[in-house]
C-alpha cells in the first residue's frame, strides 16, 4: 500500500517472501526490483500495464486489467503483460524501467504517483511509448498522459444520492476520499455538485483514507461514516466496502471504477471506466508510429465512461426503483446528453459555482478549463491556472487538505 511502504519491506524482508507478480508467468527477476518483470513475446507489438492494486481487486485495477484484456483480443499483433500491487515513488520507477529494459514497447502506468517515475524513465528510452494514467505531465514525444472525466458520471452519482438521502429523510452524504490531490477534491466536487441539483438541503462528509486499495481501512472509514450519521456513503477507494458496510447498516453505498462492484442490493450506482476502446486506440497509434505524448482527457461520449445501472443492457439497482421519477429522469437525461457529447467536464464546472464558505468560486457564465481541473494553485509552469481544483463546493463539511 502506498501508505504502508516501508512496514511492506520490513515484513516482506524479516519473511523472506519476495514480493513477485506479474501476469501469470515465471520469468527471471531483475536485479534492481524485488518485482518480477514478465517478458516480451518476440514478434509480437508488445504493451505493459503497471498496477497499483491487484489486477482482480474489484476496482481501479481490475478496470484497467479488463482494459489490458481488451487490447489483447481486439488489436492484432499484440501481446499484452501486467506487474502489478506496484508502490509509488522509487519502486514504481524501478519497475518501469525494467519493463523498458525487457523491450516493452508500449507501457501503461495508471496510477497518480508513478507520473515522474514514468516521465524520468520515458526521458531514459526514447523510442518506447509512455502513457501515465492521470496527472498532468508530458514531454511532447514519447511520454503522454491519459484520463477520464469521471467528474461526469460522480456528478450524475451525487444526483442519485441526494434524491435517496432526500427520500429517507436523512440529507447527509458521506465520501471516503483517498489522498489529497486534485483528482479527489474535482471528483468529490463533482458529487456535491450533483448532490444539491436533486437535494439543496444535502451537506457532505469527508474521510481521508490516504490508501487508494485497503479493504480493511475502507470498511473502517464507511462504518466510520454510517455511524456519524449519514445515510449514503460513495468512495474513491478500490474496493466496494461502500455498499458492503451500507448493507450491514441499513443504509447505502456508491461504489466506484469497475462495472462489476455494484453487486449489493444496498448498491445505487457505481460510476466506472471502460478502458478497452481508449487503450486500443492508444496502441493501435504507437504501433503506427503515430502516437505523440500530450494530454488526452475523454468524455463520456468516446464509450470510456458508465454509471451503472443506466447503460444499455443494464437495469436500474433496487434502491434506484422508488427514487422520485422526475430525479430518475433527470439522471437518464443528463447521461443521454454527455452520451451524446452535448454535456461534458466543462459543464459540470460552470459558474456559478459557490464554496463551502460562501466564496463565488466562478462566475455565471464562465468555465473551468483543463488546468483548472487538475491542480493545485498555481499550477505546473506553463500550464498554470486561474481558478484551480482547491476548494469545497457548498455543502461539504471539510477543510481543505494543507498544499505542500
Amino acid at each position: 500500500m502506498v501508505n504502508r511502504k516501508h512496514l511492506f519491506w520490513i515484513i516482506a524482508l524479516v519473511l523472506i517472501v519476495p514480493v513477485l507478480v506479474s501476469c501469470g508467468q515465471a520469468a527471471p527477476a531483475e536485479e534492481e526490483a524485488a518485482y518480477q518483470i514478465p517478458d516480451i513475446e518476440e514478434g509480437m507489438f508488445n504493451v505493459a500495464f503497471v498496477y497499483i492494486g491487484p489486477h482482480d481487486d474489484g476496482g481501479w485495477s481490475q478496470s484497467h486489467d479488463v482494459g489490458r484484456q481488451y487490447v489483447q483480443d481486439n488489436v492484432d499483433g499484440v501481446h499484452t503483460a501486467y506487474v502489478e500491487i506496484v508502490a509509488e515513488g522509487a519502486d514504481s520507477e524501478q519497475v518501469i524501467r525494467s519493463l523498458a529494459r525487457k523491450g516493452f514497447d508500449l507501457i501503461f502506468t495508471t496510477s497518480f504517483g508513478y507520473m515522474d517515475p514514468t516521465e524520468t524513465v520515458a526521458g531514459e528510452f526514447p523510442d518506447i511509448d509512455f502513457v501515465h494514467v492521470s496527472g498532468y505531465k508530458a514531454n511532447g514525444t514519447n511520454f503522454g498522459n491519459v484520463m477520464g472525466a469521471m467528474e461526469d458520471m460522480k456528478y450524475l452519482a451525487g444526483m442519485l444520492a441526494g434524491s435517496r438521502a432526500k427520500l429517507d429523510g436523512n440529507p447527509r452524504i458521506g465520501y471516503m476520499a483517498t489522498f489529497p490531490i486534485p483528482e479527489e477534491l474535482r471528483l468529490g466536487n463533482a458529487f456535491a455538485l450533483g448532490m444539491k441539483v436533486t437535494c439543496p438541503e444535502c451537506t457532505m462528509d469527508v474521510r481521508w483514507i490516504n490508501t487508494w486499495h485497503d479493504p480493511v481501512i475502507e470498511k473502517e472509514a464507511a462504518a466510520s461514516l454510517f455511524d456519524a450519521g449519514v445515510q449514503v456513503v460513495f468512495t474513491g477507494a478500490d474496493t466496494p466496502a461502500s455498499a458492503d458496510v451500507a448493507e450491514e447498516k441499513g443504509k447505502w453505498g456508491i461504489t466506484y471504477d469497475y462495472y462489476g462492484s455494484c453487486k449489493s442490493d444496498a448498491c445505487l450506482t457505481a460510476p466506472y471506466w471502460n478502458w478497452g476502446p481508449i487503450y486500443a486506440d492508444i496502441t493501435e497509434r504507437s504501433m503506427a508510429g503515430e502516437y505523440v505524448g500530450g494530454w488526452e482527457y475523454f468524455d463520456a461520449e468516446t464509450g470510456g465512461l458508465g454509471l451503472y445501472g443506466f447503460m444499455e443492457g443494464e437495469e436500474p439497482m433496487p434502491g434506484v426503483a422508488d427514487l422520485p421519477a422526475e430525479d430518475v429522469q433527470l439522471v437518464k437525461d443528463t447521461l443521454a446528453a454527455m452520451l451524446a457529447g452535448d454535456f461534458d467536464r466543462f459543464d459540470v464546472f460552470s459558474g456559478p459555482i459557490t464554496d463551502n464558505q460562501g466564496n463565488e468560486i466562478i462566475a455565471a457564465g464562465k468555465s473551468f478549463v483543463q488546468a483548472d481541473l487538475d491542480q493545485f494553485p498555481p499550477g505546473a509552469e506553463g500550464l498554470e491556472c486561474e481558478y484551480c481544483m482547491y476548494w469545497w463546493a457548498e455543502g461539504v463539511t471539510a477543510e481543505l487538505p494543507e498544499l505542500e
